[in-house]
C-alpha cells in the first residue's frame, strides 16, 4: 500500500539545463502524515549534496515557498515551471508492505538524478498544498536540511541508483514489457534511467557498445526523418528534434567519461 508518494520531473542528469517540474503526488498530512515524513526524508538524504551557494540560498527559498510559489521562476539556479514534457522523472514513496510482516514500513528514495532538482521539487510540493497543511510539511523539510542525512526511523530504506524499476521508457516508438524485480533477463539491469533513455531514443539496443560516431550517425539520420522540410509532420517536430539532441548530448558525455577514465587506468 502506498502511503505517500512523490514524482520529481527534472532535467536528465548530463543535461546543461536546470528545469524541474511536479508530477504526480500523493501526501497525505493527517494521522502519521506520511507526506510530510516523506518531503522531509527527500531533503534530508539530499542536501548535503546541493553546491554550497544553493545551501546558502536555501533558507530565503524555504520563507518564500511558506505563501505558495509562483511558477515559472527561478530558484537555486533552476528554472520551476509545470511544462513535464522531455523531463526525466524521480519517483519517491513510503510503502506499506504487509507481506514482510505488519510494520514493515518502506522509505523509497530515487537517487538517480541531481539532488537539487529533488530538494526543489520537496518544496515545490510543500508549497502546492492547502495552507492549512503547510505548517507541519514545511516544518519537517526545515528539520530535515538542519540535519542533513538523518532519515526518519522506523523505515527500511531502499534507494533506487537506476531509477524506478520496470518503469516504461519515455522513447518514442519502443516497446516495453514489465522485467520483474530479479529477473536475470532484463537487458537493462545496471543501466541507469537516463542512459537508457537516451539510448532507446537513438534506437540504441541494451548491451550495445556506445560508439561517438555511432550516435553521431545515428542522431544525423533521425533528425532528418524528424525535420518538417523532409516530410515530417510540424506538429511535436521542435520536441523530437530537441529530445533527440539531448539524448545525443547525455551519450556522448558518457563516451567522453568512459575514453578518460580508460585513458586514466
Amino acid at each position: 500500500m502506498v502511503l505517500a508518494e512523490l514524482n520529481v520531473r527534472h532535467t536528465r542528469r548530463h543535461m546543461p539545463t536546470r528545469r524541474v517540474a511536479l508530477g504526480d503526488a500523493y501526501l497525505p498530512t493527517s494521522g502519521p502524515a506520511y507526506g510530510a515524513v516523506l518531503l522531509g526524508a527527500i531533503v534530508a538524504a539530499h542536501f548535503d549534496q546541493l553546491e554550497e551557494e544553493q545551501q546558502e540560498l536555501f533558507p530565503q527559498f524555504l520563507r518564500d515557498a511558506r505563501g505558495g510559489l509562483g511558477v515559472p521562476r527561478i530558484a537555486l539556479r533552476y528554472r520551476l515551471q509545470t511544462d513535464t514534457h522531455g523531463l526525466d522523472r524521480s519517483r519517491h514513496r513510503i510503502v506499506n508492505e504487509d507481506a514482510n510482516g505488519p510494520g514493515y514500513w518502506v522509505l523509497e528514495l530515487d537517487v538517480h538524478g541531481r539532488a537539487a532538482p529533488q530538494v526543489l521539487g520537496a518544496v515545490m510540493a510543500a508549497a502546492s498544498l492547502p495552507p492549512s497543511a503547510r505548517d507541519i510539511v514545511f516544518r519537517a523539510i526545515e528539520t530535515a536540511a538542519a540535519r542533513p542525512g538523518q532519515l526518519p526511523e522506523g523505515f527500511v530504506v531502499h534507494r533506487l541508483y537506476e531509477g524506478v524499476p520496470g518503469a516504461r521508457p519515455t522513447a518514442p516508438g519502443t516497446t516495453w514489457r514489465p522485467y520483474g524485480n530479479g529477473d536475470d533477463a532484463n537487458p537493462w539491469r545496471g543501466v541507469t534511467a537516463e542512459r537508457r533513455w537516451a539510448m532507446e531514443v537513438l534506437g540504441l539496443r541494451a548491451g550495445m557498445d556506445l560508439q561517438r560516431d555511432d550516435v553521431q550517425q545515428r542522431f544525423r539520420r533521425l533528425l532528418r526523418l524528424a525535420h518538417p522540410d523532409q516530410g515530417a509532420q510540424s506538429t511535436g517536430a521542435a520536441e523530437r528534434i530537441a529530445e533527440l539532441a539531448d539524448a545525443r548530448e547525455l551519450l556522448l558525455s558518457v563516451i567522453a567519461t568512459s575514453s578518460t577514465r580508460a585513458a586514466r587506468g
